[in-house]
């Protein structure tokens, strides 16, 4: 396993920023974790500094919607996703944290998150139609951001089945006005281990503007190949996790990318709140 502990700091843009948080879990809609606990607590300290944000997360069944407030934005829902020849229709549901004066918005479909359990069935084995649930999420939320009509300067992607945003962006989505000036900062995590995905994952994760080409990294699919497709074509990497896969160590050595060493994540330290927010800058000035 290979170890990232060294910090770096950069100089903070005077001009407020527009964050987009896509993440796999956020507090207290999910159990606190680390990937929580940065869903939670990252967009709050970000807001709190003058910035704006918006927070995306996958309607697991297991969230209870009634305790939560949850309720569906009709403006927001309607569209239909196709996926493997079918089409399926994008839920948008929104909470709010009040502590926090934050919102949550979650992407839901019955087909793909009413089940209880999260990415694994009852056995432990990885649910056959993960590629397509992360794949829905990411389409969800990019098409959720435009009829937002709010443009994100940075757009911060936590956990693996957030994975599939940083290639639409950049190949499907990089000529909409709302995305033509936004950049990619991928947090990683070692929430992959084991994770497969279908043997047809790149012929389903085909859209207008992404070939299979594109794709390739996805040989076989699986959770480490995943996480490099999202470095491929992200503008910053973020160690969300002190040990990675060495794999996917050795492949992001070999990217010349931003990253920003791996930084204690604690409820009680927020100091890597501002370390996350120097890296913004460094993103936003590395033309």
């Amino acid at each position: 396993m290979l170890r990232f502990s060294q910090k770096i700091s950069v100089t903070r843009m005077s001009e407020p920023l527009r964050v987009l948080y896509v993440s796999s879990e956020i507090y207290p809609y999910m159990p606190e974790s680390v990937i929580s606990t940065v869903g939670r607590f990252l967009p709050q300290g970000v807001q709190d500094k003058g910035h704006e944000i918006r927070s995306f997360m996958p309607r697991y069944g297991i969230i209870n919607e009634r305790r939560n407030q949850l309720h569906e934005v009709i403006r927001l829902s309607g569209m239909n996703i196709i996926i493997n020849e079918i089409d399926r229709p994008l839920i948008i549901k929104v909470s709010s944290i009040p502590s926090a004066r934050m919102q949550v918005y979650f992407i839901d479909n019955e087909d793909y998150f009413f089940r209880k359990q999260i990415f694994r069935n009852d056995k432990g084995e990885y649910f056959k139609d993960n590629d397509e649930r992360a794949i829905f999420f990411a389409r969800g939320v990019l098409e959720t951001v435009k009829k937002l009509r709010w443009k994100p300067d940075i757009i911060h992607c936590q956990g693996w089945i957030s994975h599939f945003l940083p290639v639409y962006l950049k190949k499907s989505y990089k000529d909409d006005p709302i995305f033509t000036d936004s950049k990619i900062v991928v947090s990683l995590y070692d929430d992959n281990k084991g994770l497969t995905l279908s043997e047809q994952v790149r012929s389903k994760a085909l859209i207008h503007g992404v070939k299979a080409k594109d794709l390739e990294v996805l040989n076989p699919g699986n959770g480490i190949n995943l996480a490099k497709s999202a470095i491929l074509y992200s503008n910053g990497i973020i160690m969300g996790s002190e040990e990675l896969d060495e794999e996917l160590a050795d492949f992001i050595k070999k990217q010349s990318i931003p990253l920003l060493p791996y930084i204690t994540i604690s409820k009680e330290n927020p100091a890597y709140i501002q370390e996350y927010m120097n890296f913004y800058d460094q993103i936003i000035e590395n033309k």
